[in-house]
């Protein structure tokens, strides 16, 4: 099953997770979001289960499509980084489907960057990870527990829960285009939370917000790229007051 049912009364929320992460990643989030509507968390292809045969955006967006057809009310998408990403691009595809949206960390315009490096640093890592302290020791206690609750715990220890190979290529596409027309065709309210040490470009998330018909930017002081994790009761309080408006 890739969307899973959190529990929760009143319009549908669905978050999205960022590249490498799960639905579990959303876990502390969860209780308070009840407060405001029907949670439901989602795994993207790839993260656990089989890639799309194409790794595009599109491809992405058509899996969590078909994933949530049966969710018949409008909902507020909440994404991370890359379920930022699709989130806004299934929200302009499916507008009578979207109340409202929340973009955490994540820009439409990465061209020219690569992720061969990164890739390279990922397939050296130790694995498996033995014990979730040796997890916690290697990435610190954020990203850490990011890959605790993402990774796949076998009888030898942890392991990625997916191919870094398809992990590379989901965000090379990134460095090869732009994903501005389908930001700007939104209409639905959004919250555009930037971390201050972002892995975005300088001013891009604050544009996206000057140039959004109904959005909000909110740039949370001290937040890595994992915000909701990084510093949970600023994002708690900048979310809370944007489902209220809702």
């Amino acid at each position: 099953m890739t969307l899973h049912d959190e529990g929760g009364s009143g319009p549908p929320i669905l978050l999205l997770h960022g590249l490498m992460g799960s639905a579990r990643t959303w876990s502390r989030h969860v209780p308070w979001l009840r407060e405001f509507g029907h949670v439901y968390t989602f795994d993207a292809a790839g993260h656990g289960r089989p890639a799309p045969a194409q790794l595009t955006t599109e491809a992405f967006v058509d899996d969590l499509a078909s994933a949530v057809e049966s969710l018949t009310e409008p909902m507020v998408v909440i994404g991370h980084s890359m379920g930022a990403l699709h989130g806004w691009c299934y929200a302009a595809r499916y507008p009578d489907r979207i109340r409202g949206i929340v973009v955490e960390d994540m820009a439409p315009d990465f061209r020219g960057g690569t992720a061969t490096h990164w890739a390279a640093m990922i397939a050296a890592w130790p694995q498996p990870f033995p014990t979730p302290d040796s997890v916690l020791e290697f990435f610190g206690p954020v990203a850490g527990q990011y890959f605790l609750d993402s990774f796949t715990r076998r009888d030898d220890g942890f392991h990625l829960h997916g191919s870094v190979a398809t992990f590379r290529d989901i965000s090379e596409e990134w460095g090869t285009r732009e994903f501005w027309s389908q930001w700007l065709t939104i209409s639905a309210p959004a919250l555009v939370i930037e971390a201050e040490y972002t892995i975005t470009l300088p001013n891009q998330m604050r544009r996206m917000a000057n140039e959004h018909p109904a959005a909000t930017y909110v740039r949370i002081a001290d937040a890595g790229h994992l915000v909701h994790d990084d510093q949970p009761e600023r994002y708690r309080d900048a979310v809370s007051a944007f489902l209220q408006t809702l």
